[in-house]
C-alpha cells in the first residue's frame, strides 16, 4: 500500500486528500516510479477544480509531472531498468495516470532520463515548463535571432522558461508582470526588458523597446481583454500564442488590428508538442541539451512537503510565487 492523493469532488485544494491504495504491477508499456518530487502545474488545479480540458473521472487521481526511480518495468518496455533516475513528462491523461503519491504507475512513453547535473527537485520543475515554450516558441514560432517576443506571466516556471529559450536563439525578450514588485527578479533571471501592465501602457512600451517595429512572437497564458493592448503591440505578420485561460473574462478577438496587420492568434497546448513524434523528440533532445550544458535552469519558487498539498496548491493560486513549486515526497 502507498499513499496517494485523491478528490472525490470538484472544488478548491482542500477537496484533495489522503487515501492508501495498492499501485499493482506495471503493465504492458508501464513503469512503476517511486516517487521523489512533484513538479506542480496550473492545469493540475484546473484539473482539480472542474474547469480543465477534460472533465476529472470521480474519484480522480491528480498529478502530471515529477521524478523519481524506477521501480518495476512492464513488459515491452525498453531502455528502462530499476534503479533508473528519471523525470516524468506530463504526456498523458489525469484520468489514465497520476503523480500525487509515494509511489505510482505511469506510461513508459512518458519517462525520460534525467538530466545530467539535476537533483530530484530541479528533475521535477522542467518538462512541463521548457517543452510547452521550445513547441510555441521554437516549433511553431521559428523565433529567430533579434526577433522580439512579449512573454507574459513570465514569473511563472513556463514564463520563465520562454525567456532562457529565446535568450539561447539570440531574441529579445521582454517580460510583461503585473506590478513592477518581480521586475529586478526578472531582469536576473535573463529578460532583455522588463514591462509592468498595470502601471504602464504595454504597446507604446514594446514599441519604445523595439524602434516601432513590434514583437513578432506573444507567447500568453492569460487571454481575457488584454489581448487587445497585446495586438496593438505586435509586428505586422505576427503570431500571439494564447496557452491558457487564466483571466475570468472572455477573450476577444482584436478584428481591426487583425486585418491591418496580418496577425495571427491562435490556441496552443503543450500536446501539440507530445502528440507529434517527431516534435516531442525533438524537444526532449533541445531542453536536455539545454539543461546539460548550464544554458537552461529551472527556477524553483518554494517547496513543500507531500503533508502540505493542500498548503500548496492555496500558494500555487496566489500567484506569489516566482518559478516552479514543487513538493518532495519521502520514500
Amino acid at each position: 500500500m502507498t499513499r496517494a492523493i485523491r478528490f472525490h469532488e470538484t472544488g478548491g485544494p482542500d477537496v484533495l486528500q489522503y487515501e492508501n491504495i495498492n499501485v499493482g504491477e506495471p503493465g504492458r508499456g508501464e513503469v512503476r516510479v517511486n516517487v521523489e518530487a512533484i513538479g506542480l502545474n496550473r492545469a493540475e488545479a484546473m484539473f482539480r477544480s472542474g474547469t480543465y480540458l477534460e472533465d476529472p473521472d470521480l474519484p480522480a487521481g491528480i498529478g502530471y509531472e515529477g521524478a523519481g526511480v524506477v521501480d518495476a518495468v512492464g513488459e515491452d518496455v525498453k531502455g528502462v531498468s530499476p534503479g533508473d533516475a528519471i523525470s516524468v513528462i506530463p504526456a498523458f491523461s489525469m484520468n489514465d495516470y497520476s503523480f500525487y503519491a509515494e509511489q505510482t504507475i505511469v506510461p513508459a512513453y512518458a519517462i525520460t532520463p534525467r538530466p545530467r547535473g539535476l537533483d530530484a527537485i530541479q528533475a521535477s520543475a522542467v518538462w512541463m515548463a521548457y517543452l510547452t515554450a521550445y513547441g510555441a516558441l521554437i516549433e511553431i514560432g521559428q523565433l529567430q535571432k533579434n526577433d522580439s517576443i512579449i512573454i507574459t506571466a513570465a514569473s511563472s516556471s513556463v514564463g520563465l522558461a520562454a525567456i532562457q529559450i529565446a535568450n539561447s536563439v539570440g531574441a529579445v525578450s521582454i517580460a510583461a508582470t503585473r506590478t513592477s514588485a518581480k521586475a529586478e527578479d526578472l531582469k536576473q533571471a535573463g529578460a532583455a526588458h522588463v514591462v509592468a501592465t498595470e502601471e504602464q501602457d504595454i504597446a507604446s512600451e514594446v514599441m519604445r523597446i523595439t524602434n516601432n517595429s513590434g514583437a513578432q512572437l506573444v507567447f500568453d497564458p492569460v487571454g481575457g481583454p488584454m489581448v487587445n493592448t497585446l495586438a496593438e503591440a505586435m509586428a505586422p505578420g505576427g503570431t500571439l500564442f494564447i496557452y491558457g485561460a487564466l483571466a475570468p473574462e472572455a477573450t476577444p478577438f482584436p478584428l481591426m488590428t487583425a486585418l491591418g496587420k496580418g496577425l495571427s492568434l491562435r490556441g496552443y497546448t503543450l500536446f501539440e508538442v507530445l502528440g507529434d513524434e517527431a516534435r516531442f523528440a525533438n524537444g526532449k533532445h533541445f531542453v536536455t541539451r539545454g539543461l546539460e550544458s548550464g544554458n537552461f535552469k529551472p527556477i524553483i519558487a518554494r517547496t513543500f512537503d507531500f503533508d502540505a498539498i493542500v498548503e500548496a496548491h492555496r500558494y500555487m493560486e496566489s500567484n506569489q510565487q516566482f518559478g516552479k513549486i514543487v513538493v518532495t515526497v519521502g520514500n
